[in-house]
């Protein structure tokens, strides 16, 4: 099956959808791009990426405050540490001043600019979500994840939270710890997620690593082939095995002309067809070279580990958020489903993380070349103006209908479409690059 093939799930999205709605529900804000820490797995170390480092602007921040009223959520998180931002408490405490009562303001830190008076600060301006990275609990690991960093910190940092928020008992401050998982560090899990209980953490989010560079990209954990593509794969290998046959032979018999091929090479094309017609009534895309190169035993692993680290943090009644351990076959953008918006230090509009900066990425086992998608600028034009805008409000539209290809189970990708320097349409004729996004998959994630 090729890219060009539907996938048989559109979703035509309801009036009502908070998407198509009026206002957004969520606005993540960066707040700056400025860091105190060199990650690798940070978009902004990536060469491609040409961000200007800069802070959010006082006029820019004030032109927010037209959607504060409808909020859900504000999350102030960018390719910066936001605690670099001089004024983040004063912006903090303005919104909470006009945001719902039920609405919350979180950000997540690496942790290292937290002292005592720093945490009194956010928790008096009325911080709802802390999200800190603990990506190991072994310190030499934690330097090696976390270039600059120093798990100690952290520590020091979760132990200020909590003082803070016992000396204001009006405070609704829930702590976090985020953990990038890669193969490295994929075993300190469940641990980390028992230290970070042990020091105030309520809520645990998980997400894999996207790489930026092909010297990590061996450090995913995952393959980028669908759950149901692995599934059905499974199926036609054990319906070959017991016909005598080897599926992963497959290829070498393709390159003999068809009056050449042995009688069990004659059986082994006609079952893997009967497998792809299979996929095609499924609407699953089907990469034979990808299913064949899956590393099982990294699967195994990571489920293991996962089903490790969710009976800790039952134990510790923490409130766990994995990631997928395969994409998914049934796609959901939570950024756009969930009516977010995204505004970048400088002041300009995007539509979600994945659309938000100009990077490259090895997600998929080759070069990717990402373009951020602007809809406005609110040096330029209001807020409200640029979410309602019949171009801004058309795209999402399109996008929670998800009628775009899957990139990264297609044989032939990368194709020229996909790494046009600028996109302009997929295989499915759609303007919205989203077939190439592992987000809406279920790989990554992030506070929200």
């Amino acid at each position: 099956m090729n890219a060009s093939e539907p996938c048989g799930h559109f979703r035509p999205a309801a009036e009502d959808h908070p998407a198509l709605a009026k206002f957004p529900a969520k606005l993540f804000v960066e707040v700056t791009t400025r860091c105190n820490m060199e990650c690798f797995m940070c978009m902004k170390q990536n060469p491609g990426s040409g961000i200007c480092e800069g802070d959010l602007s006082e006029v820019t921040f004030a032109a927010l405050k037209p959607a504060f009223a409808h909020l859900e959520a504000l999350i102030l998180n960018g390719v910066g540490e936001p605690l670099l931002h001089p004024r983040l408490e004063e912006m903090i405490a303005r919104a909470k001043t006009h945001m719902p009562e039920s609405a919350w303001v979180g950000f997540q830190s690496n942790g290292l600019l937290i002292s005592e008076k720093r945490a009194s600060t956010l928790v008096k301006a009325g911080l709802d979500k802390i999200c800190l990275s603990v990506d190991a609990t072994s310190p030499e690991l934690f330097r090696k994840v976390r270039e600059g960093g120093d798990i100690h910190a952290v520590e020091r940092a979760m132990n200020s939270l909590v003082k803070a928020r016992t000396e204001q008992p009006a405070s609704r401050l829930e702590i976090g710890m985020e953990f990038v998982a890669m193969r490295d560090n994929l075993r300190e899990l469940p641990r980390a997620i028992r230290w970070a209980a042990e020091r105030g953490a309520s809520f645990a989010l998980i997400t894999h690593m996207l790489p930026y560079d092909e010297e990590h990209a061996v450090q995913a954990a995952y393959p980028t082939v669908t759950a149901e593509a692995l599934q059905l794969f499974h199926k036609w290998r054990d319906i070959a095995r017991n016909q005598g046959l080897d599926i992963r032979r497959y290829f070498k018999s393709l390159i003999r002309y068809a009056t050449t091929r042995s009688e069990d090479e004659q059986r082994l094309y006609k079952l893997v067809e009967q497998m792809r017609n299979e996929a095609v009534a499924q609407g699953i895309v089907l990469d034979l070279r990808s299913l064949m190169a899956v590393d099982e035993g990294l699967l195994d692993e990571v489920a293991a580990v996962f089903a490790e680290s969710r009976r800790v943090a039952a134990e510790c009644g923490v409130d766990l958020r994995l990631p997928e351990i395969l994409p998914k076959h049934q796609r959901s953008c939570e950024f756009v489903e969930e009516g977010g918006a995204f505004v970048a230090w400088d002041g300009k509009v995007y539509p979600c993380y994945f659309l938000w900066h100009r990077f490259n990425c090895y997600a998929m086992g080759w070069e990717q070349k990402v373009q951020p998608k602007v809809f406005g600028d609110l040096n330029e034009n209001a807020l409200l103006d640029i979410w309602n805008a019949p171009a801004f409000r058309d795209f999402r539209a399109k996008v929670i209908r998800y009628d775009y290809p899957f990139c990264s189970n297609c044989a032939v990708a990368p194709c020229d479409l996909v790494q046009a320097e600028n996109f302009e349409h997929d295989c499915h004729a759609q303007s919205e690059p989203c077939g190439s996004c592992l987000w809406c998959m279920g790989l990554f994630q992030c506070l929200r």
